[in-house]
């Protein structure tokens, strides 16, 4: 068994799924509308074969929770990368290009060195490396 695809909703479709493509090399594939519903997604495919749902519909409330707190249900995606030196550059690229790191580079106690940043939708999204 597999974990097929985990789902976002998100008010920037297009700017999410360019985020995903331009720092995780995410795959888009075509965008799905559904006139009827005001519906719009995207399925992106990263190299592992991992996917990602993007969903835009206009009445879908936002979020209530404040994101640098934890809280239960879905909380982070990470993405491992090949080396600490990897998740430096990338988490410096992104820190340079304006996403906030709400957690800097460390070294956990279960073995990762990782970084957590948010993305355009404020998603905490680790960026991590198995010591």
């Amino acid at each position: 068994m597999v974990l097929e695809h985990v789902a976002l909703w998100t008010y920037k479709l297009d700017e999410l799924k360019d985020f995903y493509v331009k720092y995780f090399d995410g795959k888009a594939g075509k965008k799905y509308n559904n006139v009827a519903k005001k519906f719009s997604s995207y399925f992106l495919e990263f190299e592992s074969g991992a996917r990602l749902e993007l969903m835009q519909m206009p009445k879908i409330p936002a979020h209530s929770y404040d994101i640098r707190k934890q809280f239960t249900g879905l909380i982070h995606i990470a993405f491992g990368l090949n080396s600490q030196e990897e998740v430096t550059k990338l988490t410096e690229r992104l820190q340079r290009d304006g996403f906030e790191v709400i957690e800097p580079l460390r070294v956990t106690g279960d073995g990762y060195f990782e970084s957590v940043i948010l993305d355009p939708d404020e998603n905490r999204v680790e960026l991590t490396y198995k010591l």
